[in-house]
């Protein structure tokens, strides 16, 4: 179960790394040359968009990294990242592949069979 955590984490992090390129470009793009009438207008909460489209791939990357050592701490972070994106970016075409694979993934490295190994965390 950790390795297929492992594995969805990663491709939702990818997903969401490509998502996130172009949400960022986006608004970038329309900060710089304006909105374009009935063709292109600047997404409401722009700070929000580009602050998610950053911090969610990395999160669900270091959580898919995390999930065959430290399942808990990885799965919470795979989870936070679903989140974040489904809150920051919304749920539609593009984004349904990211917050489904690092949800289950986030799923599969909390129901992990054997617990984490008793150690210091820091």
């Amino acid at each position: 179960m950790r390795n297929a955590a492992l594995v969805l984490g990663l491709i939702g992090g990818v997903l969401a790394m490509i998502v996130g390129f172009f949400v960022y470009g986006y608004v970038v793009f329309i900060d710089w040359f304006g909105e374009v009438p009935d063709l292109a207008r600047q997404v409401p909460d722009p700070e929000l968009k580009q602050t998610v489209s950053f911090v969610a791939p990395i999160v669900a990357i270091a959580g898919a990294a995390m999930a065959r050592s430290r399942a808990l701490w990885g799965g919470i972070l795979m989870l936070a990242a679903a989140a974040g994106i489904y809150h920051g970016l919304g749920f539609g075409v593009f984004t349904m592949f990211p917050i489904a694979c690092l949800g289950l993934g986030g799923l599969l490295a909390l129901a992990a069979g054997r617990p984490d190994e008793e150690k210091a965390h820091f």
